[in-house]
Order: C-alpha cells, then sequence, then structure tokens
C-alpha cells in the first residue's frame, strides 16, 4: 500500500468516526442499582441546557422513582408487534433514525428483539443509531458482557441468556459504573424498590445473596477500570509501540473451544488489541466425517467469536503445529492462546506432541504462548 493511500484511508476513518454518534454507557453489578434513574437524570440536566433529548426506549420496572423521572422528557413511540398470540412493544428504530434527535436514551442494551425484527439485538439497533450520527446513552448489568458469561455462572449459577459482545464496550466514548454497597443494595430490594413484595424473598434466596453482590461488583469495578486505562493508553500509544496480536486456537470440543475464545476475548479487550480464531481442520474432520453435533458446535463457537469481535480462520492441514505456525510467522502473531491438555498420559504422549513441539519452535521465535485452563 502506498503513502498516499494510507494518508487518504486514515483521513477517512477520521471523518467516518467524526459522523458518528458518540456513546456513553452506565453499566452496575445488578438490577436496581440506578442506572435507568441516572439515564433519566443526564437526559433532565440535558434539556434544560437546551439539547434535543428524546427516550427511545426505557424500562421503568415500574419502579415509581424512575416512573417520576420519565415525565417532561419527550419520547419517541414504540413499536407494535403481535408475536405467539400477544401484542409486544419494541423500541422503533427506524423512527428514531428519521426523527433524528440529538440525543437518545436507549435502555437494556443486551435485550433480544421480537423476531421479524430488522435486528436480533438491541445493541446492532444502537449502532445503526450511532452510524447515523445520533449520540446515544444506555445501560446495562455486569452479567450481559459476553466473556464473563462463565464467571458469572460461576458466582450465581445461573446463565445469562442475554448478552452483548465486549466490543460494545470498546467502543464506547465513556463507561460510567453506578455503584452501590450490598447493604444499600439489599435495603433497596427489602424496601420493594426493586422488585414486587412476593418476589423479594425468591430474590435474597437466589440473585441476590451478600456473596454473589459483592464478587458482581467486584466484576463491574474491574470492567470500569479497565475500559479507563484502555482509553488511556490508545492517546499515549506512540509509534514504536509493537502491537499485540492474538491468536486462539481453537478444536472442534464445544465446551474447551468455547472457554478459549471467551479468554482470549478478556485478553484481547484488556489490552485493545486484534485477534483470530483458528481452526485447524485435519484430515479426520473434514464435513463428510466429522460427526453433525461437532459440525454445529463448531459454527457456533465460529459464531461467538465473530461477536466478540475476533477475526475466524479455518484451514485444512495434516501437521496441527505446523497450521498454527505457519499462520503465526505469517501474520506477525505475539501471543498464541491454547487450551490445556487433558488426556491420559499416553494420549498425551503420543497423541499431543504437537503442543510441545509447537510450544518449541514458538519459544525459538519469542512468541508467547498461553494455556488457558
Amino acid at each position: 500500500m502506498t503513502q498516499e493511500k494510507k494518508e487518504a484511508e486514515h483521513f477517512l476513518e477520521l471523518i467516518q468516526k467524526s459522523r458518528k454518534g458518540k456513546f456513553k454507557i452506565y453499566i452496575g453489578m445488578s438490577a436496581g442499582v440506578g442506572k435507568t434513574f441516572r439515564m433519566l437524570q443526564e437526559a433532565h440536566a440535558l434539556l434544560r441546557n437546551g439539547i434535543d433529548v428524546k427516550i427511545g426506549y426505557i424500562e421503568t420496572h415500574k419502579r415509581e422513582e424512575t416512573e417520576a423521572l420519565v415525565e417532561g422528557i419527550p419520547e419517541i413511540p414504540r413499536r407494535s408487534s403481535f408475536y405467539k398470540g400477544k401484542n409486544l412493544e419494541e423500541m422503533d428504530l427506524q423512527a428514531i433514525i428519521n426523527i433524528h434527535p440529538e440525543v437518545v436514551l436507549v435502555d437494556e442494551l443486551a435485550h433480544s428483539n421480537i423476531e421479524g425484527s430488522k435486528n436480533k439485538k438491541r445493541w446492532q439497533d444502537v449502532l445503526e443509531i450511532l452510524d447515523n450520527g445520533i449520540n446515544v446513552i444506555s445501560a446495562m448489568n455486569i452479567q450481559h458482557i459476553e466473556s464473563l458469561n462463565e464467571e458469572v455462572k460461576k458466582i450465581t449459577g445461573v446463565e445469562v441468556s442475554e448478552r452483548v459482545p465486549d466490543k460494545i464496550l470498546g467502543l464506547a466514548d465513556e463507561v460510567v459504573n453506578i455503584d452501590l454497597t450490598t447493604d444499600e443494595l439489599l435495603t433497596r430490594l427489602k424496601e420493594g424498590k426493586i422488585y414486587k413484595k412476593e418476589k423479594i424473598q425468591t430474590a435474597l434466596n437466589n440473585f441476590f445473596q451478600s456473596g454473589h453482590i459483592l464478587q458482581l461488583r467486584e466484576l463491574a469495578l474491574k470492567e470500569v477500570a479497565t475500559h479507563v486505562e484502555r482509553k488511556v493508553e490508545k492517546e499515549i500509544k506512540t509509534e514504536n509501540f509493537k502491537p499485540i496480536k492474538f491468536l486462539a486456537c481453537i478444536s472442534s470440543n464445544e465446551k474447551i473451544a468455547k472457554n478459549i475464545i471467551r479468554k482470549t476475548a478478556r485478553l484481547a479487550s484488556y489490552y485493545n488489541s486484534p485477534w483470530t480464531v483458528l481452526y485447524i481442520q485435519k484430515p479426520s474432520e473434514n464435513p463428510e466425517k466429522i460427526a453433525l453435533n461437532k459440525q454445529r458446535f463448531l459454527i457456533n463457537n465460529f459464531n461467538l467469536a465473530q461477536e466478540l469481535g475476533a477475526k475466524v480462520i479455518r484451514l485444512k492441514e495434516n501437521s496441527i503445529h505446523k497450521g498454527i505456525l505457519d499462520y503465526v510467522i505469517e501474520h506477525n502473531i505475539t501471543t498464541v492462546c491454547i487450551g490445556k491438555p487433558n488426556a491420559h498420559i499416553l494420549q498425551r504422549i503420543f497423541g499431543y506432541s504437537w503442543i510441545y513441539t509447537l510450544m518449541n519452535r514458538l519459544n525459538e521465535r519469542q512468541i508467547d504462548i498461553i494455556i488457558l485452563s
């Protein structure tokens, strides 16, 4: 690529960035910490300063304090959809783009749209709104971040189905943590400020246990601190800085592959680095020989990786270590992430020798290797 072309593309990128809307996310450790409340407070402050703010979608959960703040903020009517015998309301994406306010409030960022909507997820709607030059203030809980899914499940015992890719937080211009102490949150719950009275005891026995809240609070604080660090590093990065490039190497094993993808996504997100997921397809795993369920798991993991911001590469190669090494050298990979071998000693000696060969070759080239448990 010529210097002139590089400069032209860089300038085009700057123009496109300037046309995009600004993006602010309020994040919290759980429901009830006051994310929507703070969004609405900010909207009133902007309105007082002459900014054209409108509600695209707000979920008050019938909380009195929150509902009172909705008053006085213009709202873009939701669209109605008939789904499974019910008339449901969704945010009207096209109406927001047509009306084109300066700022729009979009709650419940992790929400899944009704079947038949233009986009499957609300975060995808938000990307379209931003691309149209509209500023967005949104909110979500820490447990909805895709790469934290397994960690949240270990803490709470609940697998969260509605999730947001880490790259969405990376796109945000500002991430604000709405923090409460565990005692404050539990007091709010017991006073009926989060759920109705009949749901309070169930919540206390399950998700809202003190230990769970403490761990989720720590996750939220770390996530926002990391976001700030990334922004600072991005702004002070020099020309001599050698960028870290991660390569996640996966197999057709569903659980191990998913774990490698999520953990590499966290690393790439922390270092604000590009990353790739590589699957080496040996002759024994060609589509005619591999089981249909394994094919389905592979496709699901490829989709997960892409949602988390990775480039996915599928190579046909007889030798796993050769396929990985060739890709690493050709694409200047700095860090390779693989799963921890977990097999009988004889299998490890005869079936996993490629790992030790690969480690030696990478070490010779001073390339880091991370073995993920």
